[in-house]
C-alpha cells in the first residue's frame, strides 16, 4: 500500500482458480509417483535377460528426471500471482532518470508505402507518453525521395498542434489517420470537441497538399522556395547514385522548438544514406547499417 506519497510501481494480485490448479498438480505428482512404484515393483531379472534390464534402468532414469523436474516446477507456480504494473508511476518517479530513446521508421519506396501512411507512423511516435528532450525520430528514407521529405516537413509543421492535443486529451490510438476514423465528430466536452475540429481539419489540409505533390509526381518549386532542404536535391542524379542526405526538421535542443503550448518539441530528422551503384545496398537493412 502507499504511504507518505509513495505509490507503489506494481500491485501483487492472486490468480483465480488456484484451488483447482493445485488439485491438478496433486493429481499428475500422484501419477507420477505411480509409475516409480511399477517400475520398482517390476525390475526384470538380469540372469534371464540381461538386455531388458538396461532398458529398464533407461526407462527408470527417464521417468525419475521427468519427475523431479515437474516436481520442481511447480513447486515454483503453487502460490500463483500476476503482477499489474502502472507505467504512469515509473514516469513521475524516475522522469529524471530516463534514457534518451532513438526511434527509426524506415520507409524505402514511396509508391509502395505512400508518404501519408509514413507520416502517419512518424507523428504517432513523435507523440509518446515520453520527455521530449529524451526523445529523437528519424525517418530512414531508402528512397531518397523528395515527396517523401515534402510530407515529414508537412509533418513537423502539423505535430506543432497533434503532439499537445494528443498529451491533454490521452489520446489513443495517437496515429492521426486512425485516431480520426475511430472517433466522432462530437466528444463529450465541448473544447475537446472543438479542438477536435480544428485539429482534424489541419490534418485534412496537409493530407491534401501531401497528396497533391504525391499525384504530381514531384514538388514544385514554389515549394522548393519555402525550405532550404531540397537544395540538396538539386545536385540529385539516380536513385542509386547520390550523395547522403541529412536534414533536421526539428532540433530538441533549440529552444524555439516547441509546440503551440510553449512545450518542447521531440528531435526529427530525415536521412538518405549515400549509394553508388557499385556498392550493394542491402535494401532497408543496410539503411539500419
Amino acid at each position: 500500500m502507499a504511504s507518505d506519497g509513495y505509490l507503489p510501481l506494481f500491485e501483487t494480485r492472486r490468480v483465480k482458480g488456484r484451488i483447482f490448479y493445485r488439485v491438478f498438480v496433486v493429481s499428475v505428482f500422484v501419477c507420477i509417483f505411480f509409475i516409480w512404484v511399477y517400475r520398482l515393483c517390476h525390475i526384470p531379472n538380469k540372469h534371464e535377460n540381461g538386455k531388458l534390464l538396461w532398458v529398464w534402468i533407461g526407462l527408470f532414469a527417464a521417468e525419475l528426471w521427468s519427475g523431479f523436474y515437474w516436481i520442481f516446477t511447480q513447486s515454483l507456480r503453487w502460490n500463483r500471482v500476476r503482477r499489474l504494473t502502472f507505467r504512469d508511476r515509473l514516469y513521475q518517479r524516475y522522469e529524471d532518470k530516463l534514457p534518451g530513446v532513438d526511434i527509426f521508421v524506415c520507409t524505402a519506396d514511396p509508391k509502395i508505402e505512400p508518404p501519408m501512411m509514413v507520416i502517419n507512423t512518424v507523428l504517432s511516435v513523435m507523440a509518446y507518453d515520453y520527455p521530449t528532450d529524451k526523445l529523437s525520430v528519424y525517418l530512414s528514407d531508402d528512397a531518397s525521395s523528395d515527396l517523401t521529405f515534402y510530407a515529414l516537413m508537412e509533418a513537423s509543421h502539423f505535430s506543432t498542434h497533434w503532439i499537445p492535443y494528443c498529451k491533454k486529451f490521452n489520446v489513443e490510438p495517437r496515429s492521426p489517420a486512425a485516431y480520426f476514423i475511430n472517433v466522432g465528430e462530437s466528444l463529450g466536452e465541448k473544447s475537446q470537441s472543438n479542438e477536435l475540429t480544428a485539429v482534424k481539419r489541419l490534418y485534412e489540409e496537409m493530407e491534401n497538399r501531401i497528396q497533391t505533390a504525391t499525384k504530381l509526381g514531384r514538388i514544385t518549386e514554389e515549394i522548393r522556395m519555402k525550405h532550404k532542404g531540397f537544395s540538396q536535391w538539386d545536385s540529385y542524379s539516380l536513385p542509386l547514385d547520390h550523395d547522403a542526405i541529412l536534414q533536421i526538421l526539428i532540433d530538441g535542443r533549440d529552444p524555439n522548438a516547441v509546440d503551440n503550448e510553449g512545450c518542447a518539441l521531440p528531435t526529427l530528422e530525415y536521412l538518405a544514406r549515400e549509394k553508388r551503384p557499385w556498392h550493394f545496398h542491402n535494401f532497408k537493412a543496410g539503411a539500419m547499417n
